[in-house]
């Protein structure tokens, strides 16, 4: 009861501290009143990116200012420097919706410590492929799990009166020929895969801003289609800001007509001239425009930024460190690390560590918009990290392979590999395998000593066939922050458990991966789109459907929800009982192992006699419970009447079959450990 007790507690402070602005009668009122006196040049000026491309327009004569935008989902980016956070895969990884509201926070503080309005973040595009640049920004193949961690991510920076923009909408899930590739998806797997985060954000998280993706989905550029902007968000209640991906745009019709209320960088195709001919010739109602324009202000206006804007301090203002920002960062790297390996050599409490590979000495981190500068001075590698450890360890740092000795007689070895900015990034996929020379450093080390970690920084799987068996463990560090060689050397020496999970599902090569045979688009011409270069559309048709990930079933190498810990866990006691609109889920826990760790408790729900083709089972509710050496706890995790529905083409809605239904409380999406059948 004490715990059940401490968590609903922790639950209510959380709601509390992450409250935040939504529109109300008032904001609404006020944004007709202003549109009302603006003129269409001051319309049209308001709807497209100023000065350097990350400001909205000022209308002075009429009190409205203009206001700052910044990058992006690992920190403040854009001519500042600011604190470095996990990625949002790390954020997913550590299952922990505390620690994605206290990033969520932190990147407000320093949002509003620069001037900065409006963030360009959360990125939630679904993890369909490894492959993917920006897999790294995102949350994870698992629709629940992406929308509880950007609810709560939202609802941090929101609560500090900054405007956050989830993005990409939709159905972004490759950088490859992203202007021009078309994805191809159904309306129930759009519905059941891609939208629910979008959705969530959106009715429960009051996001303030959404921003439009570059590729056409079924034919249609994002930024251009109505049934994404319009017969979606919009039906789900969005009424604040909804922008494009930057130079996104492609006609002035399709813009004005979409939904669309933001062209972004600048004016492309909303400019005063085009934009004014569609009206005049009576092809398009002003009213289109003025829309747009309310939605902007209401929304300034809800935030406050119309009365008192906040101050933009400028570029590369020397802004001190935030030491509460900074702790947010560490302990986000601590929960996010991923133990997938470890036959005995972890924790490796002292002696001689020798610490080599390309990311030993440098912070990872992937490239593009979620690339930014960590103030100077608060990075610490994990070189550094292990080495401020000054009486367990003596540690030597070598460059590579080539100090046999030196690896021989080393008591563990760590070798430290993955992608940076330029392997893994926005605008481009990445290699399945490691860059480089780097499979071949892990053999070599591994052919010299029986005791070599790999810790991997990477947005996703990698090729590890060739030398996993070799090794004797393997860490996922994603792109872990200015922190993350603090938390991986509390982790590598035992002084804290690991308690991160797989987000997404592990596959062992991509020839195991359902998405594979329909992942690369078709290279047959489909016409001419509608960008500026006139190239033709390739389509990636989303054959899979629901079947992403675990879903698909089958047998990975390491299946969704997995992570070691230094300690073991025991279930019991399984009760499902109805309450409120659902049931509540609750069983007995207890750390049966040696040492303090966390468990990652994960509910799913397995149809039993399904009206159509469903997986499964399907994640629905998680916990994450911190226990000392013997203690127990009982555990309650709630399924509200969603957890059973799925989307029906004929009502174009969601419903839940009656029948019966198995609740399972897993370890991970492979592994049930307790279950109970209900009726519904």
């Amino acid at each position: 009861m004490k715990k059940i007790i401490t968590l609903l507690s922790l639950a209510l402070s959380c709601a509390l501290m992450n409250a935040q602005p939504v529109i109300t009668q008032k904001d609404r009122d006020r944004a007709a009143s202003l549109v009302s006196q603006m003129t269409l040049k001051e319309k049209c000026l308001l709807v497209g990116g100023q000065v350097d491309g990350f400001h909205t327009a000022a209308i002075e004569r009429l009190g409205i200012p203009s206001v700052r935008m910044a990058d992006g989902p690992q920190g403040v980016r854009n001519k500042t420097n600011s604190t470095y956070y996990p990625c949002g895969l790390a954020l997913a990884a550590s299952w922990n919706r505390d620690i994605a509201a206290s990033v969520g926070r932190g990147i407000g503080t320093d949002a509003s410590e620069r001037g900065v309005s409006i963030m360009l973040c959360p990125g939630v595009n679904i993890y369909r492929y490894p492959l993917c640049g920006r897999n790294f920004e995102y949350m994870g193949e698992d629709p629940y799990l992406a929308s509880e961690t950007a609810l709560e991510y939202i609802g941090g920076i929101q609560s500090k009166g900054i405007i956050a923009t989830i993005k990409h909408f939709a159905a972004n899930n490759q950088e490859y020929q992203r202007h021009q590739v078309n994805s191809i998806v159904d309306e129930r797997t759009l519905n059941e895969i891609y939208f629910p985060t979008f959705r969530k954000a959106v009715e429960k998280g009051h996001v303030g801003a959404v921003m439009t993706s570059y590729n056409p989905v079924n034919g249609v550029h994002a930024a251009e289609s109505p049934v994404l902007v319009k017969d979606n968000l919009r039906a789900w209640g969005h009424e604040g800001i909804v922008m494009s991906d930057w130079s996104s745009t492609y006609t002035t019709a399709g813009c004005l007509c979409s939904g669309l209320d933001l062209e972004m960088p600048r004016a492309f195709e909303l400019t005063f001239d085009e934009i004014s001919h569609y009206i005049e010739t009576g092809l398009v109602s002003e009213r289109e425009l003025d829309l747009k324009c309310i939605h902007i202000l209401q929304t300034l206006s809800a935030y406050g930024f119309i009365d008192k804007p906040l101050n933009d301090v400028g570029d590369w203002a020397p802004i001190p460190v935030n030491e509460t920002s900074r702790a947010a960062a560490y302990r986000a790297a601590l929960e996010s690390v991923v133990m997938l390996k470890n036959d005995g050599v972890l924790p490796v409490r002292k002696g001689n560590i020798v610490v080599m590979g390309p990311n030993a000495d440098y912070i990872a981190y992937g490239g593009g918009s979620g690339r930014m500068q960590p103030i100077e001075g608060t990075t610490t590698t994990l070189w550094q990290g292990l080495s401020a450890l000054g009486k367990k360890y003596k540690v030597t740092l070598l460059a590579d392979a080539s100090d046999k000795a030196a690896i021989s007689r080393a008591d563990a070895v760590i070798v430290s590999v993955g992608f940076n900015k330029d392997t893994e990034k926005e605008g481009a996929d990445r290699t399945y395998e490691l860059p480089q020379g780097q499979q071949e450093m892990i053999l070599e080390a591994a052919s010299l000593n029986k005791n070599v970690v790999v810790v991997l920084n990477s947005g996703g799987e990698v090729a590890t066939a060739p030398w996993l068996d070799k090794v004797g463990g393997l860490i996922m560090a994603w792109y872990t922050g200015q922190e993350g060689g603090k938390a991986l050397a509390a982790i590598i020496s035992g002084a804290q458990s690991p308690s991160g999970r797989l987000p997404f599902t592990f596959w062992g090569s991509l020839e195991n991966n359902p998405v594979t045979p329909y992942y690369n688009p078709t290279p047959e011409y489909k016409g001419i789109s509608a960008n500026r270069d006139h190239s033709a559309f390739y389509n990636t048709e989303y054959k899979e459907g629901v079947f992403v990930g675990y879903r698909a079933g089958g047998k990975p190498l390491f299946p969704f929800g997995y992570g070691l810990t230094y300690s073991s866990f025991s279930y019991s006691d399984i009760s499902v009982v109805p309450a409120g609109d659902g049931f509540d889920v609750s069983f007995t826990l207890k750390n049966t192992g040696k040492t303090p760790a966390s468990e990652v408790s994960q509910v799913y729900v397995a149809p039993v006699s399904p009206s159509v083709v469903r997986p499964a089972h399907e994640l629905k509710g998680y916990a994450k419970t911190a226990l000392a050496k013997g203690e127990s706890a009982k555990v309650s995790i709630h399924l509200d009447a969603d957890s059973f529905k799925h989307y029906d083409l004929d009502s174009h809605g969601w419903i839940a079959d009656k029948g019966s239904y198995v609740i399972q409380v897993g370890t991970d999406a492979g592994t049930v450990v307790l279950e109970k059948e209900i009726a519904l």
